[in-house]
């Protein structure tokens, strides 16, 4: 009876299931969508990304306000007829300035739109002999206009009174050597602002990564970690899931800022545009995998948040060289310092799309930065892992990298 209901349990009880471990791909994917949830609902990571999307459409915002009062000038005209406010726009057209005429019925009317702002300058009596051009402080362009304006009146008035008839003058034919000149500049103004945009999310990501890596060791959270797992594996997954969460923050203001130049119609090319804009994205995941590994490896060296920022200095300081010699970039694309440094890794992200955006690189330039980058990468990923294995377990004081490197090897 009792082998009987021995037999009985044991053939009814329920076979246990055997777990079967992560794969190395599954254990990163999980360290990635840990770091993923985690900072996206950080409050800091939120207000920064709305901050630089706000700072984005302002500076589109500054520049159609700059641009829609710079072509227009005002001229105020009393005494005037048809034929006077006619040899003004076309003289404005000359210049290059768009004229508008406001007509006065009397000379304090005018006076009172001079004193107020309202017109750069009045025009009194035309017709007479000496006529009058109002103005608050000094001529400078207004003068010019009325004056060519004018000159230009007298002479074919004193033409036609004589009975010459004057050909239309030639159209001249404008041929630029430089013929992108203006779009190379548009561009490269488009790349440095990418450019600033990929400096302070190179800056941030790499902090967030170094940040937390420090935070792990400090509550020891790392040791339960790496119980389940290797060190590359929790290295690959935090930088590619801050990088992936980089990347889309990249990719948004990249749309926001350029819907926004192409509502407000600030540039002239769109495809020029988004070429850019593309190149500058492309060139903040080379080097955010650079960066990600460099601020990873040196915050492995210290146990406490206030010992951090000893460690990443130099690569924070790397960055902003790098932001240094991209401004003067834009200015000389071709410059021996612009050229050197573009090839740089760790330097180029930050100054290639700006010698590309300008005109100032080969294709093949742009190859081969790109590619001593990757090997860069290959070469920081593969030291970097190794003192981030030998460093992470080891609390105190700061660790010195060939102790970390010698605690890998061991």
């Amino acid at each position: 009876m009792t082998a009987t209901a021995h037999r009985d349990v044991s053939t009814s009880a329920p076979a246990r299931s055997e777990v079967k471990p992560h794969s190395p791909a599954q254990l990163v994917r999980l360290v990635a969508g840990r770091e993923i949830s985690t900072r996206i609902r950080d409050k800091g990571f939120l207000v920064g990304s709305a901050v630089i999307i706000l700072l984005i459409l302002g500076l589109l915002v500054f520049q159609v306000v700059i641009n829609s009062g710079s072509d227009d000038t005002r001229v105020g005209l009393v005494d005037g007829d048809s034929t006077v406010s006619e040899a003004l726009r076309s003289q404005g057209q000359a210049l290059g300035t768009d004229v508008d005429v406001v007509a006065f019925e009397d000379e304090a009317t005018a006076r009172a739109a001079v004193e107020d702002g309202d017109v750069e300058g009045a025009l009194i009596g035309p017709s007479d002999a000496q006529p009058q051009l109002l103005v608050e402080n000094g001529g400078g362009q207004i003068d010019t206009l009325v004056q060519g304006a004018l000159q230009n009146l007298s002479l074919a008035s004193q033409l036609a009174d004589a009975g010459v008839q004057l050909d239309p003058p030639p159209t001249v034919e404008v041929v630029a050597l430089e013929a992108d000149a203006d779009a190379d500049v548009e561009a490269a103004v488009v790349a440095l602002v990418g450019v600033v945009v990929l400096y302070s999310l190179l800056i941030l990501f790499g902090q967030f990564v170094a940040q937390g890596v420090v935070e792990e060791k400090s509550s020891r959270v790392v040791e339960l970690l790496l119980a389940t797992m290797r060190p590359w594996q929790l290295l690959a997954g935090k930088i590619l899931g801050l990088g992936l969460l980089g990347l889309m923050q990249m990719m948004v203001i990249a749309v926001v800022g350029v819907a926004g130049a192409l509502a407000f119609d600030v540039v002239d090319l769109p495809g020029r545009l988004i070429g850019t804009v593309v190149t500058v994205i492309a060139w903040f995941v080379l080097g955010y995998a650079f960066y990600a590994s460099v601020f990873a490896a040196a915050a492995s060296l210290v146990s406490r948040q206030e010992d951090l920022g000893s460690v990443i200095t130099p690569a924070s300081l790397l960055l902003v060289v790098g932001f240094v010699v991209s401004v003067q970039a834009a200015q000389d694309p071709t410059g021996t310092l612009s050229t050197v440094t573009s090839f740089v890794p760790g330097l180029s992200p930050l100054v290639m799309p700006v010698r590309q955006a300008a005109g100032g690189a080969e294709w093949w330039e742009v190859g081969v930065s790109a590619a001593l980058m990757l090997i860069a990468i290959a070469v920081i990923v593969r030291i970097g892992g190794r003192i981030y294995a030998g460093a992470l377990l080891r609390t105190g004081g700061r660790i010195k990298l060939r102790e970390a490197l010698a605690a890998e090897k061991a």
